[in-house]
């Protein structure tokens, strides 16, 4: 089932540049389901299944936001910098786990008590560079003696739970959702043409393993597989967001108002006719915020035709992302039938 493999991919932690763990969940699953598995220079999890000439790329990102060690004060507080889009109401009075040399050491992030802020600091909140990690050290040495250090990655302490209607709850599913949909695809997929999925590396810090693998792969199309944000829960409105959980996965006409990715027709039409003549349900987006791999996918070489298929998530960068998995399996299914056939691009 995906929710079980989804689980694990959560519960494991790989933020961006330090996406070892999450890589070794990929080579595992897809151990004997490829002709061919390698990590390239960068850190991307390349696996291959061999056809013709046509090459398509699947691209899902494997990194987490998360934090990083900056330094260590005499008392043993350690402040740290943000890797990805945090939010940081969010990130205030979170548990979090360092990854240190000698192995795992779990922290709290702390800040100035509300108690003891005044009505200015309470309006404008706990900034990210007034916070910090305390360990329970008393000392800079006790920290360095567990094996921390500048440069340390940081992740939050948070597992997966089930909530009602087949839904789940958990961190990073930004984007071990994509790379979920992206290892059952592989897991089934029979097709004429050779597909080579990449589980990128640093895609929240810049798209950056998206970039490389590209250039170097230099496929006839690509798709990434990622999440985006729903409009049907309070505080949002689907007529600025009209895509729902439990509805099939997404298909990106346009994101970031167009300046990240303005997506190839014609992998639009393939994949929107996939759905039609198999019954899949889907939903399309055109987005104003973020964008995803596609966006440095189809700048690379001459230009690559690229779109994304995505599944919504309430509460994405945060510890309580909350997916269902009825869509990923939708997503899963249009994929292996999209790659029984071709684009025309």
């Amino acid at each position: 089932m995906v929710k079980d493999l989804l689980v694990r991919l959560s519960n494991a932690h790989g933020v961006s540049g330090s996406e070892e763990s999450i890589g070794a969940i990929v080579k595992r699953e897809l151990k004997g389901c490829v002709d061919e598995i390698s990590e390239d220079r960068m850190g991307n999890v390349i696996a291959v299944r061999k056809g013709g000439r046509f090459r398509v790329m699947l691209a899902a990102h494997a990194d987490e936001i998360g934090l990083m060690v900056k330094s260590i004060d005499e008392k043993g507080f350690i402040r740290f910098v943000a890797l990805g889009g945090w939010y940081a109401p969010t990130l205030y009075n979170q548990r979090v786990i360092l990854h240190g040399a000698k192995g795992r050491v779990v922290g709290v992030l702390g800040g100035k008590p509300p108690h003891k802020m005044d009505e200015e600091e309470r309006k404008k909140g706990v900034k990210i560079d007034d916070m910090f990690i305390d360990v329970g050290a008393c000392s800079r040495d006790e920290v360095t003696e567990m094996g921390i250090s500048v440069g340390t990655p940081v992740t939050l302490d948070r597992e997966v739970a089930s909530l009602a209607n087949g839904r789940i709850t958990g961190k990073a599913f930004d984007n071990r959702v994509g790379v979920a949909l992206l290892i059952r695809t592989m897991q089934q997929v029979k097709s004429p043409h050779t597909i080579y999925a990449v589980f990128t590396v640093q895609e929240e810090v810049g798209l950056k393993g998206a970039k490389t693998s590209a250039y170097t792969i230099n496929p006839d199309c690509a798709i990434a597989t990622d999440v985006t944000i729903p409009g049907d829960h309070p505080g949002i409105d689907l007529k600025d967001v009209p895509v729902e959980m439990g509805k099939g996965p997404i298909i990106t006409i346009a994101d970031a108002s167009g300046r990240g990715l303005i997506a190839s027709r014609p992998m639009v039409k393939w994949l929107a006719d996939t759905a039609e003549s198999e019954h899949i349900p889907v939903q399309f987006e055109v987005g104003s915020g973020g964008t995803t791999d596609a966006t440095a996918i189809h700048l690379e070489r001459g230009g690559i035709p690229s779109t994304t298929l995505s599944v919504a998530s309430r509460y994405i960068h945060s510890p309580v992302e909350v997916v269902d998995t009825g869509d990923i399996e939708n997503g899963v299914r249009l994929l292996v039938e999209a790659l029984k056939t071709k684009p025309k691009i």
